[in-house]
């Protein structure tokens, strides 16, 4: 891969501004790293900002990092702008000439794209006169690990900041489409381990042991009655377990089982009430199987909640980007967690979609993800236009 992701100066022409946002993209798809290990990617992005004049640079963190593009007066609200950068546990299939090199690993959620569209909005600001007050911008690691943005939060890089924006690459919509929508966009995810304690012994004679994996496959099964026969079905829920693990041989009934899973909602009376029956149903396998069972509650996203005044800007920067035909609602709320919801808890904000289907290409998470590249471009613009206009209504 040659070096066309080094900045050298202004753009003759948009042609040769995409062509720098594309290379930026696929040096760090190649070099896809995971949550809190971002150390090349923030190390690019560093030199990136060195390159582009921006000398407010602080890490947050370990791999975080906070750039400012200075304003007229440090006393405004200050806008800020959010891209996420790490990358997943997946080998990826793609076959991309710029598939990942890093073994194991791969951005299979879009996120080497968002933190192109953020240089490239930084590039575009950087072009207009100073603006109103200051712009933070914002390129967080972990989104992945659920925690990210939190951490990013705890180290203060809100401070003074009135309004947030982000975006998120999604190939159900056309490239050249925009999501906006006020009101929530992302659900709660609430993530849980359940640990099953039995008695180990011999498979020939079940009858002296207690056996934890039987207990735990009958536990899974009865937790999908929460959603089918507890939650009103006019609102969303879902309870997934990803991870099962119990045994030791084929000849030893097991003593332990160990459950991962996460419960998806969309309003805080379904949540309570799955949660709550989630409980439930851990406790009464306990006296139903005679085992010991208990219930860890690990890391909990809040709902991704778009405040009007940070839709109504959006709206108006999509409609500059894309034009009346290209800005649309998603539709329902996504059952997705993203922790771009921490932001919003403590100022207002909203996160939109990019359209970026691309033919043949496979669904986020999976090992043959991608999206159309023309996407970078619609997000780099938007990303300014958030801020811009957000700024421009200050008084």
């Amino acid at each position: 891969m040659n070096n066309d992701w080094q900045y050298k100066g202004p753009f003759e022409n948009e042609q040769d501004f995409f062509k720098w946002l594309t290379s930026l993209r696929r040096w760090i798809h190649q070099h896809a790293e995971l949550s809190y290990q971002e150390f090349q990617t923030a190390g690019f992005v560093r030199q990136r900002l060195d390159e582009l004049g921006i000398s407010q640079v602080e890490m947050v963190g370990e791999t975080g990092i906070k750039a400012v593009i200075d304003g007229k007066d440090s006393k405004l609200p200050k806008a800020a702008l959010r891209a996420d950068m790490d990358a997943l546990p997946i080998e990826e299939g793609t076959g991309l000439s710029f598939s990942s090199i890093n073994r194991g690993v791969m951005h299979a959620c879009g996120h080497d794209g968002h933190t192109a569209m953020l240089l490239g909005a930084i590039y575009l600001l950087q072009q207009d006169q100073q603006p109103p007050a200051d712009i933070v911008c914002m390129f967080q690691p972990a989104e992945e690990h659920g925690n990210g943005a939190k951490m990013m939060v705890e180290n203060g890089v809100l401070e003074g900041v009135g309004a947030v924006f982000g975006g998120h690459l999604d190939p159900h919509f056309a490239t050249g489409q925009i999501t906006v929508d006020e009101g929530i966009i992302c659900a709660f995810a609430d993530q849980f381990q359940i640990k099953v304690k039995g008695r180990g012994g011999h498979a020939a004679r079940p009858h002296e042991s207690i056996d934890a994996l039987v207990a735990a496959s009958a536990l899974v099964g009865n937790l999908q009655s929460l959603v089918s026969r507890e939650v009103d079905p006019n609102h969303a829920a879902v309870i997934t377990i990803g991870s099962f693990h119990a045994g030791t041989a084929p000849n030893v009934i097991a003593e332990e089982a160990v459950l991962d899973g996460t419960v998806r909602t969309t309003d805080i009376a379904t949540r309570e009430r799955v949660l709550g029956g989630l409980k439930r149903m851990v406790d009464s396998a306990a006296s139903m199987y005679g085992v010991k069972t208990e219930l860890i509650m690990i890391d909990a996203l809040p709902a991704v909640i778009n405040t009007k005044p940070a839709a109504d800007i959006a709206r108006q920067a999509a409609l500059k980007v894309a034009g009346p035909d290209g800005v649309i609602s998603q539709g329902k709320s996504s059952l997705g967690g993203e922790d771009f919801a921490f932001y919003q808890q403590q100022v207002s904000g909203c996160m939109v979609r990019y359209g970026a289907a691309l033919p043949g290409a496979g669904v986020a998470h999976s090992n043959t993800f991608d999206f159309d590249e023309q996407a970078l471009l619609i997000g780099a613009k938007w990303l300014a236009a958030a801020a811009r206009l957000y700024l421009g209504g200050l008084r």
